[in-house]
């Protein structure tokens, strides 16, 4: 009896740790924020972590080109606005076309890192489903303890 308790044990153990974990999403200002397993994912943790699924794949792909034009772009409109404010503030005279490009820039960046957002929305979601269907059985025993004419026992249904 205890063998086959231990036995059952083990296999439940093993087969709960042989689920792949699902990629949870948070909304947050600017966009989401991945986890797995309570660890934070970086964008190249999500493109790793999806190279099992090849639709998946190919969204984050590109969702993680989009965030890197994105974030090129908005950096070089930061920089564009801020070496004119800082111009001024150190009294010289600025060029505030610069700042005007650079704002420009930013507002380009805006719509690139939306579309990044949701393609990575997209591929997680789509991801989080290939698993859902891959899982085979889940495992959720329910114990009772029983008494009848031959005596008391435990039960285990699943």
């Amino acid at each position: 009896m205890k063998k086959m308790i231990l036995t059952l044990t083990f296999a439940f153990a093993a087969m709960t740790l042989c689920v792949s974990q699902q990629i949870e999403m948070e909304k947050v200002f600017g966009g989401y924020k991945f986890t797995q397993s309570g660890k934070k994912l970086t964008m190249g943790n999500l493109v790793k972590t999806m190279e099992s699924n090849q639709q998946a794949f190919e969204l984050i792909k590109k969702a993680q080109s989009n965030n890197t034009l994105s974030s090129i772009i908005g950096f070089a409109g930061g920089g564009l606005i801020g070496w004119p404010i800082g111009t001024a503030v150190g009294g010289g005279d600025a060029n505030w076309t610069l700042a005007g490009i650079g704002a420009g820039l930013i507002v380009v960046a805006i719509p690139i890192a939306s579309s990044a957002n949701k393609k990575a929305k997209q591929a997680v979601e789509l991801y989080n489903s290939s698993l859902n269907s891959t899982a085979h059985y889940e495992f959720k025993p329910e114990f009772e303890i029983i008494a009848n004419g031959n005596g008391i026992g435990f039960t285990m249904s699943f």
